[in-house]
């Protein structure tokens, strides 16, 4: 066997790099399941992200939004013009610094996800299932331990 097959196929065997891939198609596959139950309510992954936001934690600079739901920061404005032509959203000025703007949801934003956050969390809880609720616990803290490490690492 040559040498660049030997080191591919001990690095095949690598736990490190197994746990990319591990980890890498099950956010996969995870996430394809929740975007198609949002898609089923008449969102996208990125309007529900925004709604939720909004929903659960207040009104948001409209420049701290991209960072909270991971979204780049030039389809914040456009995201937000489709929700608030919706109904979903209303951009507020800042009354103390007219730089910036802050979205908040409706009346008719919160209707929505009362409507349908109680159906999407259940899909959650289907979607995983396949771990029992000591694993759910256990997963929590090793992959919170693992981007934790990762995001405080230098590149």
């Amino acid at each position: 066997m040559d040498h660049a097959k030997k080191q591919y196929e001990q690095r095949k065997q690598d736990p490190s790099l197994k746990l990319f891939v591990v980890l890498s198609k099950a956010y996969r596959s995870v996430a394809d399941q929740v975007a198609a139950d949002i898609r089923k309510k008449g969102l996208n992954t990125t309007d529900f992200g925004v709604l939720e936001l909004l929903y659960h934690s207040g009104d948001q600079p409209l420049q701290k939004i991209g960072d909270k739901i991971l979204l780049a920061s030039g389809s914040i404005t456009y995201v937000v013009d489709k929700l608030e032509k919706k109904g979903y959203l209303k951009r507020i000025q800042c009354a103390k610094d007219r730089r910036i703007t802050y979205a908040s949801i409706t009346e008719q934003g919160e209707q929505l996800l009362n409507d349908i956050f109680p159906d999407h969390w259940q899909q959650i809880e289907q979607i995983t299932s396949g771990l029992n609720e000591e694993e759910k616990q256990q997963a929590i803290k090793l992959l919170k331990k693992l981007g934790i490490f990762a995001e405080n690492l230098k590149y």
